[in-house]
């Protein structure tokens, strides 16, 4: 049995402290313009919303990741054709948040981690996200 593989990842090549400090480089008009384009989505969520928003979705399988602040989650399909189409209506919905979530496929299986690479951990665009995934989860 042949399965094919994606995996994706978002995180840079460069430090982020040199990213962070290239940005503090850019003229003000640039350095504002990117601003307003970030989502405040893109924000570390308080602790105490964190707490609320991760207890939610564990009730639902995502589990927090031990050594980063990241959420997981693993799902099964019936056949490969379930699972692409599953990453399809993720994909394209992560390009509409401009939020790319961590995978892995092997034909039926999908796994999933979340985190907001922008602010180093676990942010509400994470938990947006999710939401969104055991939705379309669920549809299938």
């Amino acid at each position: 049995m042949s399965g094919l593989m994606f995996s994706a990842r978002t995180s840079c090549s460069w430090p982020c402290n040199r990213v962070l400090r290239l940005s503090r480089l850019l003229p003000p008009a640039l350095s504002k313009n990117r601003s307003s384009k970030m989502s405040s989505d893109s924000h570390w969520l308080p602790p105490a919303d964190r707490d609320q928003q991760v207890m939610d979705l564990r009730a639902t399988g995502w589990v927090e990741v031990d050594d980063r602040d990241a959420i997981f989650k693993e799902l099964h399909f019936k056949t490969f054709n379930q699972a692409f189409g599953f990453m399809s209506r993720v994909a394209l919905q992560a390009e509409k948040m401009n939020h790319h979530p961590e995978w892995f496929n092997v034909y039926n299986k999908v796994q999933i981690t979340l985190t907001t690479h922008d602010c180093g951990g676990l942010s509400k665009r994470d938990i947006k996200m999710a939401k969104f995934i055991d939705k379309i989860a669920l549809s299938m």
